[in-house]
């Protein structure tokens, strides 16, 4: 293939992640499909009236997969833990892979996490263990992996709208995090640099502000949520914001700036000033 691939196939489009991805690749001039279960739903029709092809096909559906990565340059790939457990996603990693193989993909970048395969997280491992899977496969593969997007917070806003920002992480605990659009942005410079990225890990942060800083940005004071209210509504995410909370995603931001220029990086007060309170 070329250095720099024509038309990405986006798994998981209909969601946050894959969504911002693909509507990114979009406005950096690519042909966008978007593999889809649900052709008719709002949230596909949506992707198609922004210009964005639908695709059907289902992530544990290796035949289905198999015939819509053969029209497509590269395949940016999301698997997810939340509807069926870890377990699940690591069965959409690998039929993911087999499929790739299938098909002869010249590209696949998966979308993991920062810090997978070290962090005792549970969506954390699965998604390490499909990356081990990868790096052992003969796939030309790029594996993108961000950290805490600033998004997280819009579950609280009716707690920002009476300027309090509850988190389950210490107020002063610096938080690796980046912005979706621009994680797209990222993935669109990646693709543009092909021969840089090819097996290769790529950790995304674009600002690390702390939870007093998260909460100043919103006009809100920080309250500090118990982890051990967390665990009564997740393990998974009892474990995530226990690593958080401790050692962190470690990532160096400045670094990854300067490696990306291209990606007009947003820093969390100027996200939280266009938020819609």
């Amino acid at each position: 293939m070329s250095e720099t691939p024509e038309s990405i196939l986006v798994l998981g489009a209909t969601g946050t992640q894959g969504g911002a991805v693909a509507r990114s690749l979009l406005a950096a001039g690519y042909a966008v499909q978007a593999l889809v279960r649900e052709p008719g739903s709002a949230r596909a029709q949506a992707l198609a009236q922004e210009g964005i092809e639908l695709v059907p096909g289902d992530l544990l559906d290796r035949p289905s997969l198999t015939y819509a990565f053969s029209g497509a340059d590269a395949v940016y790939a999301i698997t997810t833990p939340f509807e069926h457990g870890a377990g699940e996603e690591e069965r959409q990693g690998e039929t993911i892979i087999a499929a790739a193989g299938d098909a002869g993909l010249e590209w696949l970048l998966f979308g993991s996490v920062a810090s997978a395969g070290r962090a005792p997280v549970p969506h954390f491992i699965s998604k390490g263990h499909v990356e081990q899977r990868l790096a052992a496969s003969e796939l030309a593969w790029t594996v993108i992996a961000p950290s805490y997007f600033y998004e997280n917070v819009l579950g609280s806003m009716q707690a920002i709208r009476e300027r309090k920002l509850p988190i389950a992480v210490p107020a002063d605990k610096p938080l690796h995090q980046v912005a979706l659009a621009d994680l797209g942005a990222v993935v669109a410079a990646v693709l543009a640099r092909r021969d840089e990225h090819l097996r290769q890990r790529v950790e995304i942060a674009g600002d690390a502000p702390t939870p007093a800083e998260m909460a100043a940005a919103f006009g809100a004071s920080y309250e500090q949520v118990a982890l051990a209210s967390v665990r009564e509504r997740s393990e998974d995410m009892f474990a995530m914001y226990s690593f958080l909370s401790a050692q962190g995603y470690g990532i160096d931001a400045a670094a990854v700036r300067a490696r990306y220029p291209e990606v007009l990086w947003t820093s969390f007060a100027e996200w939280a000033s266009r938020v819609d309170v």
